[in-house]
């Protein structure tokens, strides 16, 4: 096929002796999509026994390409070649699977699709919006984050073998968080060789689910759809389509979108459902223990079926998303903590728990054998079980029966169950159970909160600013809203977790996977898409280390006008490693006075205010009395109930 004319400039700026047309073969390790297999390179420059090869150089690039690069190639004048160009199939698809947004930082890899998700569909631009990232690694994350937020993907778009290994560490961490992302890849094998290969999913097929590189626009159809049902069904995770320039600028004619079906995860058997609803019907104290499910549609399922056997129910809402509401009447150890029942829900430690399959499921991608920490055991070889943690509810000494299958899955058939065993005389005893429990939970909660304000006043008036009181004057400023708390809480004091209230999916967000630094503001931008159109407010408490990687997306909180806070613990250090090395020097008896060197951030020091400024967001600070703070945070949340980000620079403790 011809390649298009109307290219416009690559963003790179690519030096113009660059070399010249990469390979044309196209090695994709895709089942189940129609045709797509590895392609027979020639022998054309650039290739194996070409001329490029024979002469040890590179050939200079051609006349066009040079005009390209430099931004002076000009559509041309005739009347429209393409009525109906594979790019708009290709958008089709991502409407019809739901696909709010596609992040994307520019590349020519990808000019025909980008040009037919700001211009195709009525109206154009939306279902799915185009947003502006400043770096393919923020855009990733940024999908982390909304994945993490929904259940469900948003999409990210690279360009070519660059954008694949700039977004290569979120991709990493969004693999490890079993966050669905949907991550789409141009490639442009005429244009600059150095931005193609012949298999760029390889260069993160060890820390992706599913890849495809399909041959034909039909195929790249279908391989839309399967990425993005393999990404939602378990163990979620990234996946990943490369999709060629000529695919996205050919002319579909008479090509098809497929109909779109949505994966059906398997749950339970109906003999193992009755087991379970037995158990928990007859059951004199129940206990339901719930870790990460995969939706909201889990959050709710799991709360139906406690409250119709009147369990007590344990969750990780304080640890991240998608688990039980913290403050529902039946969460806490409840009136006796001596329980003859326990179900785990992506949770270890049941009488029976379903965990759904975990990350080491996928060990058969890992071809080389890296042997990722924490998802493949020691020694393990691809497409062994490992004893990572990879499940969504972790690992441990589990107590009783696992049963290796999704709990959200699975809630439907035990609920249907339970309501067939329950009699009047059941529900009878179940409602008296309840009551107890709820009495004695808001007990428990009302002296746990007690205790933990009280263990927070200490450095109440100090200067710098307690990260405690940061927590706790947020607290009643945003308790009546719907909120959520995007950014990892841990180098912060979490403080949350005992102070506020996390009853719903998205409360908090937990930390960033693989414990990657560049991760709190992209994701908390990718949670603001979320929840712009769902009338919510995103809370970041962003450490200040971590923003100075990626501080670019702020401009696309700006830009998108977003509903993100932004609270700075600005300790002026990495503050976690300064600790290691003022132990190291301690250890070695050399003395601590030279521990900053490579871990402080001072001379200067960072004036993230500006910085924010810069950006076009509206900011204040350093603020360093703590008197000040309450009245910056409320200027802060007045905001962003507008739509309008805000920063607000904080002086604080180290932790």
């Amino acid at each position: 096929m011809a390649k298009s004319n109307k290219a416009p400039v690559n963003r790179r700026g690519f030096l113009k002796g660059a070399a010249a047309t990469a390979a044309a073969g196209a090695a994709a390790l895709v089942a189940d999509v129609p045709g797509v297999e590895a392609q027979p390179a020639g022998a054309g420059a650039g290739q194996p026994g070409g001329a490029a090869e024979q002469s040890g150089s590179a050939p200079p690039p051609s006349a066009r390409q040079i005009e390209r690069d430099a931004g002076n190639a000009r559509p041309p004048l005739s009347v429209r070649a393409i009525t109906r160009p594979g790019s708009d199939l290709m958008v089709q698809v991502l409407k019809d699977m739901g696909v709010e947004y596609v992040a994307a930082n520019p590349g020519s890899s990808f000019e025909g699709l980008q040009e037919s998700l700001i211009n195709y569909g009525t109206p154009p631009n939306r279902m799915p919006e185009l947003i502006t990232a400043l770096h393919e690694e923020s855009a990733v994350t940024m999908a982390h984050g909304y994945g993490k937020a929904e259940g469900k993907p948003m999409a990210a778009l690279l360009h070519g073998t660059i954008g694949i290994q700039h977004a290569a560490m979120s991709i990493y961490q969004a693999y490890y968080d079993r966050a669905p992302v949907l991550l789409l890849a141009g490639r442009d094998e005429g244009f600059i060789a150095a931005h193609t290969a012949n298999d760029m999913a390889g260069m993160v097929r060890s820390f992706t689910k599913w890849d495809a590189q399909p041959r034909t626009l039909e195929e790249s159809l279908v391989a839309l759809q399967r990425a993005y049902n393999e990404a939602i069904t378990p163990p979620n995770a990234p996946t990943l389509v490369v999709l060629d320039i000529e695919l996205q600028k050919e002319e579909a004619r008479g090509v098809s979108v497929p109909g779109y079906r949505p994966p059906q995860t398997t749950g339970i058997d109906s003999g193992q459902a009755r087991e379970i609803a037995r158990g928990l019907v007859e059951a004199q104290n129940p206990r339901i223990a719930v870790g990460r499910l995969r939706t909201p549609r889990g959050v709710l399922q799991a709360v139906e079926l406690a409250e119709l056997v009147g369990a007590t129910t344990s969750t990780s809402a304080t640890g991240g998303p998608m688990s039980f509401p913290q403050r529902h009447p039946l969460c806490g150890p409840g009136a006796s903590a001596t329980y003859d029942y326990t179900l785990g829900l992506e949770a270890p430690g049941a009488q029976v728990a379903l965990n759904g399959p975990g990350l080491a499921t996928l060990l058969s991608r890992d071809t080389t054998n890296i042997g990722f920490g924490g998802i493949a055991g020691r020694g393990a070889r691809g497409g062994s079980g490992g004893s990572g943690r990879g499940g969504r509810g972790g690992t441990g000494d589990l107590a009783g029966l696992v049963i290796q299958v999704d709990a959200e899955a699975s809630l439907p058939f035990i609920i249907e169950e339970v309501k067939r065993q329950l009699t009047a005389d059941k529900r009878h005893t179940i409602q008296d159970r309840s009551a107890r429990h709820a009495e004695a939970n808001q007990h428990a909660r009302i002296e746990a909160i007690t205790q933990a304000v009280e263990s927070k006043r200490s450095g109440w008036d100090g200067s710098p600013v307690s990260t405690a009181r940061i927590y706790a004057e947020l607290w009643p400023l945003i308790m009546n809203e719907d909120w959520c708390l995007s950014s990892p809480s841990g180098f912060s004091g979490g403080h949350h977790a005992q102070l506020w209230d996390h009853n719903k999916p998205y409360s908090y967000l937990g930390g960033q996977g693989a414990g990657g630094m560049g991760y709190g503001a992209p994701a908390s931008v990718g949670a603001a898409l979320a929840a712009r159109s769902r009338g919510r407010i995103v809370i970041n408490v962003q450490t200040d280390g971590d923003l100075n990687y990626a501080p670019g997306v702020l401009w696309t909180a700006v830009h998108h006008k977003l509903p993100m806070l932004t609270v700075m613990h600005n300790n002026r250090a990495w503050h976690q490693e300064l600790m290691f090395i003022q132990y190291m020097t301690g250890v070695r008896g050399r003395g601590a006075d030279r521990g900053h060197i490579g871990c402080s951030l001072r001379d200067p020091y960072i004036d993230y205010a500006r910085i924010a400024a810069g950006y076009g967001m509206a900011a204040e600070g350093p603020i360093s009395d703590p008197a000040k703070l309450a009245a910056a945070l409320k200027r802060g949340v007045d905001s962003v109930k507008r739509g309008e980000p805000y920063l607000i620079d904080v002086i604080t403790q180290p932790r």
